[in-house]
C-alpha cells in the first residue's frame, strides 16, 4: 500500500475528529470557491501585480457572496504564479511551477490558525521572497504510528516569534494567524494548508507548487488537504 492510500485509510479508521484549522461555524458562516486558473478572466496581470487591487478583488468576492472565507486551489493549475519569479524554472526554457499542492483559505488578516490534531513544531522560517510563503510553520503528527506533516504558510511574523522546534502543540490550540502582505510573501491575507507525507530534509519550507509534468509524484506526497479540513462539504 502506498503512503497516500495508507494515510487516507488511517484518517478514516482512526476515529479521530479533526479540529477546524480556522474559526468556522457551518451554521452561520459561508465559504465561497475562488478560482485562480486561466478560466478566471477577471484576474488580469494588472490585478495580480498590484497587491492592493488583488486584495480588494478577494475582499469583493467575499462580500458579494456574503462569505467569511474563500477556499480552494488543491491540484489547481494556476496562472496566478506567473506574477512571481519564485515559480519560474532555474534555466531558460525550463517548465515553470504552476500546480498547487495545498488548499488556500482566504480571509481577514490575523485570522486564528488552529491545530487540527496534536503535533510538534517540526520547523519554521520566514521565506521572505515576493510570492513565497512569508512566515511558515510546519508541524509533525503521529496518527496510529503513521508520521506526517502539515504546513501553514502566509502567516504573520508574530506567529513565529515565540515558538521553538520540538514545541508541543495541542489539538484545538491557536498557534498562528494569517499575515498581512508585508509578512506573508505579498499576498492577500490567507492560509496555505498542505499535508506532507515525506518531508525529506526540508526545514521551514516545502514546495507548495510543482511542475504540471510532475504532478502525480507531488500530489501523491501531498494528498487532498480536505481529508483534514473537511470544509469542501460546505461549498
Amino acid at each position: 500500500m502506498n503512503q497516500a492510500l495508507a494515510f487516507k485509510n488511517i484518517s478514516k479508521t482512526s476515529g479521530i475528529s479533526f479540529n477546524r484549522v480556522i474559526p468556522f461555524d457551518p451554521v452561520k458562516d459561508k465559504l465561497v470557491l475562488l478560482d485562480f486558473t486561466a478560466a478566471n478572466e477577471e484576474l488580469e496581470p494588472g490585478i495580480l501585480n498590484d497587491i492592493t487591487r488583488f486584495s480588494q478583488w478577494v475582499n469583493n468576492k467575499l462580500e458579494h457572496s456574503h462569505a467569511r472565507y474563500g477556499i480552494g486551489g488543491y491540484a489547481e493549475h494556476r496562472t496566478v504564479y506567473s506574477a512571481s519569479k519564485v515559480f519560474d524554472g532555474n534555466n531558460d526554457g525550463e517548465e515553470p511551477r504552476r500546480l498547487h499542492l495545498g488548499t488556500d483559505i482566504w480571509g481577514k488578516p490575523n485570522t486564528a490558525v488552529i491545530a487540527p490534531l496534536d503535533g510538534i513544531v517540526h520547523s519554521f522560517a520566514f521565506n521572505n521572497r515576493f510570492g513565497d510563503y512569508g512566515a511558515t510553520i510546519i508541524l509533525s503528527h503521529n496518527l496510529q504510528g503513521f508520521t506526517f506533516f502539515t504546513l501553514y504558510g502566509h502567516l504573520s511574523l508574530n506567529s513565529i516569534k515565540n515558538i521553538r522546534e520540538g514545541q508541543r502543540i495541542s489539538a484545538g490550540e491557536i498557534f498562528a494567524e494569517f499575515g498581512i502582505p508585508a509578512e506573508n510573501g505579498q499576498w492577500p491575507p490567507h492560509l496555505h494548508f498542505q499535508i506532507i507525507l515525506d518531508i525529506g530534509n526540508w526545514q521551514g519550507d516545502y514546495p507548495g507548487v510543482c511542475k504540471f509534468s510532475e504532478k502525480e509524484k507531488w500530489l501523491a506526497n501531498s494528498p487532498d488537504p480536505d481529508i483534514i479540513l473537511q470544509l469542501n462539504q460546505y461549498l
